[in-house]
């Protein structure tokens, strides 16, 4: 059981949530909107997937279905793969991570120095490479015994993990008075987990899903995505039947051009999703004026130097070269299109 109310961590499992919540005073042009945001960097293993990597674990130690000889399966872009490979390095247990070519080389070198294998998945599988790892950790899960996956994208404890936690800590920072909340999606467990609790709250809150170009969540339309850990190639399990108050889709330019931004207004360097997430809330001053709002920053900037923040690779994978990208970074972004979800 973790301890929530004291400061010292038993171990570094315990030490997952109770992240920072920051206000930035200079991201938005319009001073009338109260922002705030999580820093889920600030967790051990650096990101937002700490929380269910490690309540997938422990409640399948609880149940039984994993053991002390057990091997832990799962596909991931690179911060579950952490989130699992701390989780899994902590309790003893073998971990194999099933990847593809747009994961961080960081990421990968993080999960190997925790005892993490790599399994790279070269080749998509039907035009998508979630497909394909998933496929992947299916045959390995046949041809390894005592084998266990988590299944980030189906299992109920991913959106539980952020209902107890993520979410009730940004609540009660707040005294309970914010208006909306801003939340990156992609197996949805984070959106999910928060949206529950603050409906079963009686919030009166506002939650928008920011969505990738090119994912097929929310009955969008299939492309070519390169940030990792936004969007979805293949409909998850949890991701069936969920509705949010609004869907906002990023590119992966306006995700790139958010990082820039509160790196340079707020000196705080954010991951690819969260860029995502800022340059809706930017995007959205109009209809945010004079309301606290909420957005949650799952990883570091710190994961993305190869990418985001390197301007040979804008150029090179997004087609933008850094005059234009500067220009972006130094005026606002038009108006964005919300989709409202039934």
């Amino acid at each position: 059981m973790r301890n929530m109310t004291s400061p010292i961590a038993s171990n570094v499992l315990d030490a997952i949530g109770r992240t920072p919540l920051i206000q930035l005073k200079r991201f938005l042009s319009d001073e009338s909107i109260e922002l705030f945001v999580k820093l889920e960097a600030a967790n051990p293993g650096g990101s937002a997937k700490d929380r269910p990597a490690r309540e997938m674990l422990e409640t399948a130690l609880r149940t039984g279905e994993i053991h002390g000889g057990s091997t832990i399966i799962e596909s991931s872009s690179g911060n579950m793969g952490i989130g699992l490979a701390q989780a899994c390095r902590y309790h003893g247990l073998k971990f194999i991570c099933v990847v593809d070519p747009r994961a961080q080389r960081q990421n990968l070198a993080i999960i190997k120095a925790l005892g993490g294998e790599i399994e790279l998945v070269e080749y998509p599988l039907n035009g998508d490479f979630l497909t394909a790892r998933i496929a992947r950790v299916k045959r390995l899960l046949r041809e390894t015994p005592h084998s266990f996956w988590p299944n980030q994208y189906a299992n109920p404890a991913n959106p539980l993990a952020h209902y107890q936690g993520t979410i009730r800590e940004i609540d009660e920072a707040l005294g309970h008075d914010f208006d909306v909340l801003f939340v990156a999606t992609s197996s949805t467990g984070t959106a999910q987990g928060c949206r529950d609790f603050l409906q079963r709250s009686g919030r009166n809150v506002e939650v928008v899903a920011v969505d990738s170009v090119g994912s097929v969540l929310f009955g969008g339309i299939a492309g070519t995505r390169m940030i990792p850990g936004l969007g979805a190639g293949q409909i998850p399990r949890l991701a069936v039947g969920q509705s949010f108050d609004h869907v906002a889709r990023v590119s992966d330019l306006d995700c790139v051009v958010g990082c820039r931004k509160v790196a340079h207004r707020e000196a705080l360097l954010v991951g690819g999703s969260s860029g995502g997430v800022l340059t809706t809330v930017e995007r959205m001053q109009e209809q945010l004026a004079g309301k606290r709002c909420v957005a949650i920053l799952h990883d570091s900037g710190t994961r993305y130097l190869e990418t985001v923040f390197n301007d040979a690779w804008v150029e090179s994978a997004l087609g933008c070269n850094p005059s234009r990208l500067a220009e972006m970074i130094q005026h606002g972004p038009a108006d964005v299109e919300l989709e409202p979800i039934a």
